[in-house]
């Protein structure tokens, strides 16, 4: 397991040799969620389907195949990693023509209120870290960094319940919860992983609560 300092390094590394990707993906996110929860709809919940199926990919072939794949420490922890981005890219590919996931505000009160609120810190990863201390090529943005990518996208599983795939929940979930306190944060001091460890956390008592759609 990588030392703190080499993570770090490789943060930079990385945010260096993609410049400007991370701008890119964080506005057309921004652009993307904006549009669903204003005007909620087929089309923007395909563009939402498109992007998390894309920023997964770029993630597992340029983040953990290449040009961060130091990250794991292993080759194997590389592979693995990238295979699951993969297959969640495709999944959410899949759902592309299937247009199962469909995304809006619940209509509980508490739970809209919830669920902005969670979609409002993703879109702080990179705030909290420049007040961090971080340099600016190791910040960590939603679209091209996996923790801020899987949050984003459980966030929006969250805005698709109780129609959601939950083999992409119940993946996510696994990335969010188990370690992201004893890694990320504990290991690396990446705190604004806290906000994925509550996305997550969220997302599992809701995914418990939705499990079965009610029969109307």
């Amino acid at each position: 397991m990588i030392t703190r300092n080499e993570f770090w390094s490789i943060m930079s590394a990385y945010g260096s040799q993609i410049w400007p990707a991370q701008i890119i993906f964080y506005f057309a996110a921004i652009v993307i969620v904006g549009w669903l929860l204003l005007r909620p709809g087929r089309l923007p919940s395909f563009f939402a389907r498109l992007y998390l199926s894309i920023a997964f990919a770029w993630i597992a072939v340029f983040f953990y195949l290449t040009l961060a794949r130091g990250m794991a420490g292993n080759s194997r922890g590389n592979y693995i990693n990238g295979a699951l981005f993969v297959f969640v890219a495709i999944l959410f590919a899949v759902d592309l023509f299937r247009h199962k996931m469909q995304f809006s505000l619940p209509a509980v009160r508490w739970q809209k209120y919830a669920v902005l609120l969670l979609a409002m810190l993703v879109f702080c990863y990179p705030f909290i870290g420049l007040l961090s201390g971080n340099d600016f090529a190791s910040l960590i943005v939603p679209g091209t960094h996996p923790c801020p990518t899987v949050a984003l996208a459980l966030v929006l599983l969250i805005l698709a319940l109780p129609y959601v795939d939950k083999v992409i929940f119940i993946l996510l979930i696994f990335l969010a919860v188990p370690f992201t306190p004893f890694l990320q944060i504990a290991r690396y001091g990446v705190y604004e992983d806290t906000i994925l460890l509550a996305a997550g956390l969220y997302g599992l008592v809701l995914l418990v609560k939705y499990w079965k759609p009610k029969v109307e």
